[in-house]
């Protein structure tokens, strides 16, 4: 079996602040939020590259449908990487969360690997990189 992986999804505490961060803040394309005419329903999809899209999913909505108790979130459970093409790309990735309402977490550098990184947080506290990586191109 081939890993596919097809969809990120995140669980925030605002489905509408969380939406316009990523639309209007990082200019993420998106229909919106969907699926409210449902109990656990609400959601919004993000285009990202081919194939892969990001979720964002009300944490009870998401608790309850996975059959767990709602917990509080964890920073560094997860991180996700906005690989660009260039340092340039990474200080403009920066520059959008943190008009856009992130937190900062550190400041874009270079990076032990030869690349260029830094890293935000989003509205719930998801850890963010935005990285340019000579290898990976």
């Amino acid at each position: 079996m081939q890993p596919r992986i097809t969809l990120i999804t995140l669980a925030v505490a605002d489905l509408e602040r969380s939406v316009a961060f990523y639309r209007d803040g990082l200019g993420f394309p998106t229909k919106g939020i969907v699926g409210t005419e449902h109990e656990n329903g609400a959601v919004a999809f993000f285009d990202l590259q081919q194939g892969l899209k990001l979720a964002l999913w009300p944490r009870p909505s998401l608790a309850a449908d996975a059959g767990l108790p709602l917990d509080g979130p964890s920073a560094t459970e997860i991180t996700l990487a906005h690989n660009v093409s260039s340092r340039e790309e990474v200080d403009a990735v920066m520059a959008l969360a943190l008009k856009a309402g992130a937190r900062p977490l550190k400041p874009a550098q270079p990076t032990f690997y030869g690349g260029y990184a830094g890293y935000f947080q989003d509205p719930d506290g998801h850890v963010w990189e935005a990285a340019f990586n000579p290898g990976l191109e």
